[in-house]
């Protein structure tokens, strides 16, 4: 996620760390020498005029932005509602710390508060690298150690085990009682962990259907191929000028929308997943009254990972 200071308006005009304009370069430049060529040949291809004139393109373009605009609401309701589920973990686990350290101080001692507080924060490194299809192993070592952590390796679905883990401490602490009160508020807050869980693999395992994706990248650049051929009789000199501009918006628009719809990836603009691990990792820790480890600072100036 690229993290930037609020800038003025002239400034942002030459943003390059965070723009998607460092990766549509090559299109770019194809499209000012394709618009440059039509200046040369005044709209000729292979001696024939290209019969396109502007009033066409301005109709088609747009429904063509319609089109744009609905395909990045698209991928932005992806991309919040990954937020929103990882904030709602964020708020599980809290709660369910709090809980475990305020109504069950005379049923188990610290160090076993501490184990299951390690291994709520477990549980969300494992989310983490099962969306990202990273190896999990070493924080998981790390946390549960290498006995459990091994036991685990095996486990296609390494969060669900770890609550499935949890849920059942805190069961075995109960032992044969009748479950109380606050067995139905540490049930509730698994039970929304669980919720976080599927809806996060939902996101991961569903994307936008390929084949919508395919025509709306094939309808921007047959737009933008044939855009100078419709303007070169009524811009001339100006035409690549103008091409290349409208094109960056439109290809622009379209490598956002791809980078938005997938929130759990790596690319630039996709969510801080380690950011977001390491801030609820250090909010149990410190309500357990245990040393934090320093928050994550961007990388490369802007993003954070």
């Amino acid at each position: 996620m690229i993290i930037r200071p609020t800038q003025n308006w002239f400034r942002m005009l030459f943003v390059w760390n965070g723009s998607v304009l460092q990766t549509i370069i090559p299109q770019l430049l194809f499209m000012g020498a394709l618009s440059s060529l039509a200046v040369f040949t005044h709209g000729r291809i292979f001696g024939e005029k290209i019969p396109l004139n502007p009033a066409p393109f301005t109709l088609f373009g747009v429904a063509l932005a319609l089109f744009l605009g609905f395909r990045n609401s698209a991928s932005y309701a992806r991309f919040i509602e990954g937020r929103l589920l990882w904030g709602n973990l964020l708020i599980s686990t809290r709660t369910l710390t709090s809980q475990v350290r305020c109504y069950l101080h005379e049923n188990i001692d610290e160090a076993e508060r501490v184990r299951l507080a390690y291994a709520l924060i477990a549980l969300v490194y494992a989310l983490k690298h099962q969306l990202r299809r990273t190896d999990p192993m070493p924080d998981l070592r790390r946390l549960l150690g290498d006995e459990r952590a091994d036991a685990l390796r095996g486990k296609f679905y390494k969060p669900v085990a770890i609550l499935n883990d949890i849920r059942g401490a805190l069961a075995a602490i109960h032992g044969c009682r009748p479950p109380d009160t606050a067995s139905w508020m540490f049930d509730a807050q698994i039970n929304d962990m669980e919720k976080t869980v599927g809806g996060c693999e939902r996101i991961a395992s569903t994307p936008i259907p390929f084949a919508y994706s395919v025509l709306l990248h094939r309808t921007v650049y047959a737009y933008c191929i044939l855009l100078p051929f419709g303007l070169v009789d009524s811009t001339v000199s100006f035409t690549p000028m103008i091409c290349v501009v409208i094109s960056y918006t439109l290809i622009a628009l379209e490598a956002i929308a791809n980078e938005v719809a997938e929130p759990f990836g790596l690319a630039p603009n996709a969510l801080a997943l380690d950011a977001m691990t390491r801030t609820i990792e250090r909010s149990i820790l410190e309500m357990c009254g245990l040393e934090i480890p320093e928050e994550l600072a961007p990388v490369d100036l802007y993003r954070l990972t």
